[in-house]
């Protein structure tokens, strides 16, 4: 049980060799922590012996606290109210057992008939989906809401508190990628049912046969609080591009050789497509896979440019010309780095640091013929589709990081001062937030209603009929995303202009705003492609002009 002190109790420990302090009602022993803390010793000493919640919270951020609270707390104040037992403890209260979603003959989002699902998070207006608020909705139900609850748990014990500190070192711990495998989130993030017959590793609380992409969604957007691209993208953003076209277009033999690897962790996977003179120019690009003369291998020369994860990667699941000139000459090709002449360089970039942004070289690389995804010279439709599903986790990653952008804005408002008042009662303030507020909205219900779509259609019709509302969501994401990171870094002012801090997540999600407008494809072919993509399929299915 913690320990309890009364207020003077700690104030006596208000000398340097006995070091106490006071935030939020809990109680801190920072004697030794003196010698290690950034901002030097005598900030601490003015409050030693005191409540310092206020001066604490001038400088610091909610991640602060949770990485150093395990180790720095040695109490409460006697005066601290305690928590509320939760229903399942009250002595008042029947027990109740722990929910379990019910088992469906068939995967299905949500049932129409559910009622809303218990309020969850802050309960701040907008900083989380309305299902989350105690909103109803027809696409979530109990296990979604198990889901959310696993994650978040995770997020904020393990990751939230140490994201700043990867970001800079430009890397992600191995075991906290390990452990996504573990927990069975690696192989619930491809897209497709749950892939049962390649891992032992499931999702505890949802049962495999009724996974499905709002579980998905789930997912990432919670990764996505932690208000880092690159921590994103170092979990989600080779493994989420570069294993769906293995597991949906490779060879039964290649898939149970490397697929169990893959989904648990120990082996990792990137997608190779973009070139230095090939970006959204797909069908442009020139890395080159002739047949040897035995006909049993493919030898790879050419070159790959931002390419996620590939610094750490074992596998490659690249792009290449089998073929002549346009779309109808390329292919997709699983290279293994054991092949020989692959070879690569970490790339410094704006932002996503932490996501190992890199450059591929393949010289004279012996790939063989098994390794082919699909068709050779059909790559072109299986990049398209794969499309879709990378643009749709970009443009949850958008959403949930304009959210963080909005909440971070909304907490700081409500404590900050100026002119004599806080800064949340300034009308211009509100304004700002409103701004955000209406546009993470309106673009997160029009993200529902296409996964939901994904979900009733197959995957040729999906692709056909989906990818220019897609390739539109994705640009009103990016440009959502890099409004609300300028608006929150002028609320923050010059707190979002330093690394670290109370604006450190604004900070750093503003780098980061560029590597979801660009990847993917830009803004300007989004919203071309999502005009001429609508209006092809218009034709097709009957409009009247």
């Amino acid at each position: 049980m913690s320990k309890t002190f009364s207020k003077d109790e700690v104030a006596s420990h208000n000398k340097p060799d006995s070091l106490w302090i006071i935030i939020d009602g809990d109680v801190f022993d920072l004697t030794k922590f003196q010698n290690e803390h950034p901002g030097g010793k005598k900030i601490l000493q003015r409050v030693a012996g005191k409540d310092a919640s206020s001066e604490f919270w001038k400088y610091h951020n909610e991640g602060i606290l949770k990485k150093y609270k395990p180790a720095l707390q040695i109490g409460s104040l006697d005066t601290k109210p305690k928590p509320e037992p939760k229903p399942e403890q009250s002595k008042t209260n029947a027990p109740k057992p722990t929910k379990k979603p019910k088992k469906a003959t068939t995967p299905t989002p949500a049932q129409e008939d559910t009622e809303a699902l218990e309020p969850f998070g802050s309960l701040i207006p907008f900083a989380d989906p309305s299902w989350y608020q105690g909103f109803h909705s027809p696409y979530f139900n109990e296990s979604h809401a198990a889901l959310r609850a696993e994650v978040r748990e995770w997020v904020e014990n393990d990751i939230e508190p140490n994201v700043t500190e990867w970001d800079e070192k430009k890397e992600v711990p191995r075991e906290i990628y390990l452990e996504a495998g573990r927990r069975g989130y690696l192989a619930g993030l491809l897209g497709v049912n749950y892939p049962t017959e390649y891992t032992k590793n499931t999702v505890q609380c949802v049962p495999p046969e009724q996974w499905d992409l709002f579980h998905e969604l789930v997912i990432t957007d919670e990764l996505s609080r932690v208000g880092s691209g690159g921590f994103v993208w170092h979990m989600l953003g080779g493994f989420g591009i570069g294993c769906p076209p293995l597991i949906k277009f490779g060879q039964k033999a290649l898939k149970d050789r490397i697929l169990p690897g893959l989904l648990s962790g120990e082996k990792r996977i990137c997608l190779a497509v973009t070139e230095p003179d090939a970006g959204s120019d797909v069908a442009n690009l020139t890395c080159e896979a002739k047949l040897s003369e035995d006909g049993k291998h493919y030898i790879v020369n050419g070159e790959k440019k931002w390419i996620t994860n590939g610094i750490w990667c074992d596998y490659f699941t690249t792009a290449v010309r089998t073929g002549g000139e346009g779309m109808n000459g390329v292919s997709l090709l699983l290279i293994e780095r054991e092949c020989g002449g692959v070879s690569t360089r970490r790339m410094e970039c704006q932002g996503v640091w932490s996501s190992g942004t890199t450059y591929v070289t393949f010289e004279d690389t012996k790939v063989p013929v098994e390794n082919l995804l699909g068709k050779e010279n059909q790559g072109f439709r299986v990049i398209m589709t794969n499309f879709n599903h990378e643009r749709m986790g970009i443009i949850i990653q958008c959403l949930r990081f304009s959210r963080v952008c909005y909440e971070e804005s909304v907490k700081y408002a409500n404590k900050r001062r100026t002119f004599g008042k806080k800064l949340i009662e300034h009308d211009v303030i509100r304004m700002k937030l409103a701004n955000m507020a209406r546009q993470i909205e309106a673009s997160y219900n029009w993200l529902e209603n296409l996964i939901y779509q994904c979900h009733k259609m197959d995957e040729t019709e999906a692709m056909l009929r989906l990818g220019g509302p897609i390739a539109g969501l994705k640009a009103q994401s990016t440009l959502t995303f890099e409004f609300c990171a300028r608006e929150a870094s002028q609320i923050f002012g010059g707190l979002s202009y330093s690394r670290g801090g109370q604006g450190a997540k604004v900070e750093r999600l503003y780098r980061d705003v560029r590597a979801y407008a660009i990847p993917g494809g830009s803004e300007e072919i989004m919203l071309d492609l999502s005009m001429r993509q609508s209006l092809r399929v218009a034709k097709m299915t009957g409009m009247k002009l």
